[in-house]
């Protein structure tokens, strides 16, 4: 449980890091793939003595997820924290509607239930703007941005599930990041965008996305296959609460009633949804 919480509290504080890089938005993803790639392959050498050459699926998950830094770092820059946070948590959502239209992994009632309320809440909250803040240099462009995140790390874990049935975890972070890293630089350099950081405190940024990459994702790995899905999928709302109390704090991005309310309802549903798509116990 520990774990869990730390590892929450450590993404959240990817949104304000990805603000902070003075780079691009794609060349702030960049440089976390860049940063924390050394560790992974070092943990992965030594866990599974070697890295082995990776497979084409593993290869595509590294452009799923380097599309879904991209279109959320672009999403931070032009919403707030808050709604950048939370629309990109909807991942779990999509990813049991995925499998559900494709895999045939039909889902519960409860997990539908579950899906209107995380959609109702998130339109809710993207909608509101009563008494926000500094609310981005374009919200609907950035609203659009990180739920589009939250799809393409749907196909980025969906990916990661079939990968991992015939390649361990380490060999599936290692290649995929360093898929991602190419694409991000590709993209940041596509779009002109600035690659190195102006100064001390924007390499100071890039590099705790890398330790962001490496302790919060990794603690939260560890955590999740020692915990209940339910009590680990609340719990894990911990990353979203942290980003919004950071956005209040760092950049004024003050949340109104019917955003807060929105975003309550939002990760309810998420919630729920991790919840209803748990594997149904086995009969005596």
């Amino acid at each position: 449980m520990a774990a869990l919480v730390f590892g929450g509290c450590v993404i959240g504080l990817a949104p304000i890091l990805a603000r902070l890089t003075e780079t691009g938005a794609a060349a702030g993803g960049f440089w976390r793939l860049l940063f924390a790639a050394p560790i992974l392959a070092l943990m992965t050498w030594r866990s599974d003595r070697g890295v082995r050459r990776p497979s084409r699926l593993v290869l595509i998950a590294g452009v799923m997820f380097a599309l879904d830094i991209a279109f959320w770092h672009y999403g931070v820059r032009y919403t707030t924290v808050a709604n950048a946070t939370i629309l990109t948590n909807l991942t779990p959502v999509i990813v049991t509607f995925v499998a559900w239209v494709f895999l045939r992994e039909r889902p519960r009632a409860l997990f539908l239930l579950a899906v209107a309320i995380a959609v109702s809440g998130a339109a809710m909250m993207a909608l509101a703007r009563d008494g926000a803040g500094a609310v981005g240099l374009d919200p609907p462009l950035g609203d659009a941005l990180s739920a589009g995140s939250a799809l393409w790390y749907a196909f980025y874990m969906l990916a990661v599930g079939i990968a991992r049935k015939r390649e361990s975890m380490g060999q599936v972070m290692v290649w995929s990041s360093a898929m991602g890293a190419a694409c991000l630089l590709a993209i940041a350099l596509a779009l002109d965008e600035p690659i190195l950081p102006a100064g001390p405190a924007g390499w100071a940024a890039c590099l705790g996305l890398g330790f962001v990459h490496i302790a919060g994702q990794g603690s939260i790995a560890w955590a999740m296959g020692r915990l209940p899905t339910a009590t680990a999928s609340v719990v894990i709302l911990v990353q979203p609460a942290v980003a919004l109390a950071l956005g209040w704090l760092l950049f004024a991005e003050a949340i109104g009633p019917l955003q807060g309310t929105g975003a309550i309802i939002a990760l309810a549903g998420v919630a729920l949804s991790q919840w209803a798509s748990r594997p149904k116990a086995a009969s005596a």
